[in-house]
């Protein structure tokens, strides 16, 4: 198990919301990680984001004597997003293990939320384009449960994730409430993923 103790460079943890960039993405199931890491940001009052390394970012303190934290939306559409995290995670000197993605899995059911360090990346495009950019699989990830369409074709199944959520809009609040929980015990210790 890889150590998750605080990393040495200018930032703890690199957090990487993964999306699409563009108002026709947003609200869609392959844009959650966009949503949680809007929420961890405004929890932690961190600043407005300012465009960097392809993305936006933001970066602070997740609390007074908190880690310190950069939140990263890669703007350069899901399939490059490594593109964008490879070069934030060389100028924060982050560990491997202390880049935390926050993900859509459609291998979860709607509501599953999981963590973990490294594993499959499960045809999830936005992964191996971290994995290609980063070098590794090895990072920390938020895996959160979007559901399955009942089809394995390719089309269908990138028409599902691009779309917006059929689910009561309270449930995916809660949906993304809970995985920045799950986020901010990671960040802040009081939970590794496995």
């Amino acid at each position: 198990m890889p150590s998750l103790g605080r990393g040495g460079g200018p930032a703890d943890w690199l957090i990487v919301g993964l999306g699409n960039p563009g108002a026709e993405y947003a609200g869609t199931r392959h844009n959650i990680g966009f949503e949680i890491a809007g929420v961890l940001a405004a929890r932690w009052g961190l600043p407005k984001a300012q465009v960097k390394y392809r993305g936006l970012l933001t970066e602070g303190r997740t609390g007074p004597r908190g880690p310190r934290v950069a939140v990263l939306l890669p703007q350069t559409y899901m399939n490059d997003a490594g593109d964008s995290v490879g070069p934030a995670r060389g100028a924060f000197g982050v560990p491997l293990d202390h880049v935390l993605v926050l993900h859509d899995e459609i291998d979860l059911p709607f509501g599953e939320i999981r963590a973990r360090v490294g594993g499959g990346l499960a045809g999830h495009n936005g992964l191996k384009s971290l994995k290609a950019g980063l070098g590794s699989a090895d990072f920390a990830r938020v895996r959160v449960g979007v559901g399955r369409p009942p089809t394995t074709d390719p089309d269908r199944v990138a028409a599902y994730v691009l779309g917006r959520f059929r689910e009561p809009r309270d449930e995916v609040a809660l949906l993304v409430a809970n995985a920045a929980d799950a986020a901010q015990e990671i960040v802040l210790g009081d939970s590794a993923p496995s």
